[in-house]
């Protein structure tokens, strides 16, 4: 498993999204999947940034790990901020029109609609959001 810990800053995305890619590209990952681990990997990194340790700082852990027969590509965030299951919440209306729904939620739906399996849960005073994806 490879591991890479940065500050919760979004200015350590670009970072991230290199490990990840070079990852994924190790993994024999195509650039549709690349592209859409990316969009979830920013989406959960960035509310992380935004709302895990405000005010204050704190790090984020992130673990790849690829494995298995088909390949699975695993991706973990770890977290010491406010506990939070971001999968708690109900999924956005998106019958509805923009001006109708509420503000937030689409990202999370993206997330768990593009990959494979996602996971949450907060042990050891951690958040641990998983998110998996088989390599087509």
């Amino acid at each position: 498993m490879k591991k890479l810990t940065v500050d919760a800053s979004t200015e350590n995305l670009s970072r991230i999204l290199e490990f990840i890619d070079a990852e994924l590209e190790a993994a024999g990952a195509d650039m549709k999947m690349i592209f859409q681990v990316d969009l979830a990997v920013e989406e959960i990194y960035t509310n992380i940034a935004h709302y895990a340790y405000a005010p204050d700082d704190g790090k984020v852990i992130i673990q790849f790990d690829a494995y298995g027969d088909p390949l699975l590509v695993e991706i973990q965030f770890i977290d010491c901020g406010k506990p939070f299951n971001p999968l708690n919440n109900p999924d956005p209306d998106i019958t509805l029109t923009a001006e109708e729904r509420q503000i937030g939620g689409l990202g999370v739906l993206m997330v768990k609609k593009t990959m494979d399996e996602v996971d949450y849960r907060f042990e050891e005073n951690k958040n641990i959001l998983t998110i998996k994806k088989y390599v087509s």
